[in-house]
């Protein structure tokens, strides 16, 4: 049977009417690049763009300013309705050497982009879904550099007579001697040899469009190729989940059933020998080696966990709109600080269950080391971003801020979560632990910790790798993403996978007579990460063509951050559900 679903999200951003001959503001934004991953200001030196009277920043939010976005305001000027051909906005002399500059921007396809009423400027010639457009074009006589843009703006008239816009693309040219007007157009190259003389002009069209403005972000998102793909991966993710739930009813539950039936039945004879894992009873919840770095991964990882499903919920309902910018990266940021507590309390429940007494480094690392580690990685990167004068470069104030939110939020949070969870009761395990140890028997090949890995991460991996295909394009290809309500489902099914999964092995494992299960249900669901980012190995190779050594450094060092922080959150969730599963299963047995 099938259903009908219809969704709808919410822009975010109040509409803004336009009467005609009010001034419609262009903003610029840095110039980005899928060869190189450095953006440049628009204002950098070396482009000599046209600069207003007075160059304005307008005001960012976090997520905006460390997704690299830098606005400012520019020279054009737009006026509601009232169409201009072949307007002249400045005339600039560009140097031989700045010529280079820009001539080799244009080899390594870069991209100019442009907002209009908070929607982007798309080139008109291209796919919408790819925002920007070309600084320039490679002809027979070499770079083109473009200096001519024609404007066009969608524009839905409103009952009252005002006009709200509904759609901006720009088709560029390049143009030589401001021969904008002529029919037959000689093309702008830049001499790298002599100083060039460019002049900048610009048309300005408006288009009448039916579409309403609450969904002019359509014509941006909306692909029916994509849908169909989308469908696809969801439905992917599903079928791996029914048959990982298939066999994990059959060979679980059957088997569950079966031995506990066994194992608590009534024998006359004394002498009956235990086997399987209830052998393993005194063991099973002996307190694992580097007990205090284990608890401290799980409470991130569980923190990590809360900030994805509120942040991808918020985003499945449309409360994050892409006229928002960076309101995604704000909301994950947010959540992440106020979410520290549950860092400390999860963390500090299970150190207190394996008996750990240096509780004051556990509630330390707790709070430090996994957003130490992710700050100095950053750090990091960054230096090699001032050192290619990016403008993606993170300034000094905004690391103060994260430092400030840190420092004041989140470190109490995490304090007020780890003394809460220290005042609770010892979380209760249905038997108790033997003082000697067991031995543990020669263990097969299929129930080693690398084949637990690789068997592992692989499903869980097989039910979204198609979804993070339009994430990666998305982050590192200047393409739109907005389908969060497929991306939840994907989550929520991956969550579902990584639990399956590690409960499986965990059992396979405890029939072998192992009980060391705590680190091997973390692995198991956590090589997930593994397999990202060799997934985004094999995206470099197949899907960019980044030729510099600092853009690969930032490339392969943001996708190894991405991939251990999710390699820590689905670690968790095979940790939490097989701890889950083995308190359920001792809990039904009899044991002397």
């Amino acid at each position: 049977m099938l259903i009908s679903v219809y969704g709808f999200y919410l822009p975010g951003l109040a509409p803004k009417d336009y009467k005609k001959g009010d001034i419609v503001p262009l903003f610029v934004n840095p110039l980005t690049s899928r060869d190189t991953q450095l953006p440049f200001d628009y204002y950098k030196q070396e482009f000599h763009f046209c600069q207003p009277d007075k160059i304005e920043s307008q005001s960012e939010s976090l997520g905006s300013i460390l997704m690299g976005d830098r606005f400012f305001n520019s020279p054009f000027q737009l006026k509601m309705m009232e169409e201009t051909m072949c307007t002249k906005l400045c005339t600039q002399t560009i140097p031989g050497n700045d010529a280079g500059f820009i001539n080799e921007a244009i080899a390594d396809d870069y991209l100019v982009h442009w907002f209009v009423d908070g929607l982007p400027a798309a080139n008109k010639q291209e796919d919408d879904a790819i925002v920007g457009f070309h600084l320039g074009a490679f002809g027979d006589n070499g770079p083109q550099f473009h200096n001519h843009y024609d404007i066009f703006i969608a524009v839905h008239e409103q009952p009252n007579g005002a006009y709200r816009v509904v759609g901006v693309s720009v088709s560029p040219a390049s143009v030589k001697d401001g021969q904008c007007q002529s029919t037959v157009r000689e093309p702008l190259v830049l001499s790298e040899s002599k100083d060039n003389t460019v002049h900048f002009t610009y048309t300005l069209k408006f288009l009448p469009s039916s579409t309403p403005w609450g969904t002019r972000w359509d014509h941006y998102l909306h692909s029916d190729e994509d849908q169909r793909i989308h469908w696809f991966s969801v439905i992917n993710s599903v079928l791996v989940v029914l048959l990982l739930s298939g066999m994990v009813f059959m060979i679980l539950l059957r088997a569950l059933k079966r031995d506990i039936a066994r194992y608590n039945e009534e024998d006359q004879e004394d002498t009956q020998e235990e086997f399987g894992w209830k052998l393993v009873h005194g063991d099973i919840f002996r307190a694992p080696t580097h007990r205090m770095l284990l608890s401290v991964f799980i409470g991130n990882g569980a923190q990590l966990l809360l900030m994805a499903l509120v942040t991808l919920f918020l985003a499945a309902l449309g409360f994050l709109s892409p006229a928002s910018r960076g309101s995604l990266p704000t909301v994950m940021f947010t959540c992440y600080i106020l979410f520290s507590s549950v860092a400390g309390y999860i963390s500090t429940r299970f150190y207190k269950l394996w008996g750990g007494e240096q509780w004051r480094r556990t509630v330390l690392l707790s709070a430090s080391l996994v957003p130490f580690c992710a700050f100095v990685v950053m750090l990091f990167l960054n230096f090699f971003l001032i050192a290619a004068k990016s403008s993606a470069a993170m300034p000094f104030g905004t690391m103060v801020a994260i430092l400030t939110l840190w420092f004041l939020v989140s470190l109490p949070l995490s304090l007020v979560g780890a003394f809460v969870g220290f005042k609770r009761e010892k979380i209760h395990v249905p038997v108790r632990t033997h003082q000697i140890p067991r031995q543990i028997p020669e263990q097969t090949v299929y129930t080693s910790l690398w084949m637990n890995i690789l068997i592992g991460g692989l499903l869980p991996f097989g039910a979204m790798f198609i979804e993070l295909f339009f994430i990666m394009s998305s982050i590192w290809g200047n393409r739109v993403y907005y389908v969060f309500g497929f991306l939840f489902v994907v989550f929520l099914i991956m969550i579902i996978t990584c639990s399956l999964i590690a409960i499986l092995i965990v059992y396979f494992q405890l029939c072998a007579e192992n009980y060391h299960w705590w680190w091997r249900s973390f692995f198991a669901s956590g090589a997930v990460g593994c397999y990202i980012f060799l997934y985004s190995i094999g995206f470099y190779y197949t899907r960019l063509d980044i030729k510099l050594f600092s853009s690969t450094v930032l490339y392969f060092g943001w996708s190894a951050a991405i991939s251990i922080l999710i390699g820590l959150m689905m670690g968790t969730i095979g940790f939490l559900a097989s701890f889950s599963f083995v308190k359920r299963i001792y809990s039904v047995i009899k044991v002397d």
